[in-house]
């Protein structure tokens, strides 16, 4: 007499087994667990190249940060390096029309009127 397999559905898979990792003890994934494994090695080698683009990406904004910096000093410096150019320039000019700086500043002179001039006109 021949044996009789019965075919037994299995259990119906829900969250709480997903959650609790039960899926891992069926059949289905006994059978095919290296597709399983490469599936986990792929998701770990992405996992750590985009932790090292988020490395790279920190460096590049400190860098830009730095650069920016550099260029506001540059442009100051420029500025500076204008203006003695100017000074110096404004200085040639002076020499050649033979004019002098003066050693005393001039003085202010305030004028008061008085009310008595004011009526009397």
């Amino acid at each position: 007499m021949a044996k009789r397999t019965t075919y037994r559905p299995q259990k119906k898979l829900t969250f709480i087994d997903i959650v609790k990792g039960n899926f891992l003890n069926r059949d289905e994934v006994k059978i095919h667990y290296k597709y399983f494994l490469l599936l986990f090695v792929l998701m770990m080698a992405i996992i750590y190249s985009n932790h090292l683009v988020n490395k790279k990406i920190k460096i590049v904004n400190a860098l830009k940060e730095e650069t920016e910096e550099y260029k506001s000093r540059n442009a100051y410096a420029q500025s500076k390096l204008i203006k003695v150019k100017m000074e110096s320039q404004l200085g040639k000019e002076v020499a050649r029309d033979s004019l002098m700086t003066l050693e005393n500043h001039p003085h202010k002179l305030l004028i008061k009127l008085d009310s008595t001039d004011a009526k009397t006109e």
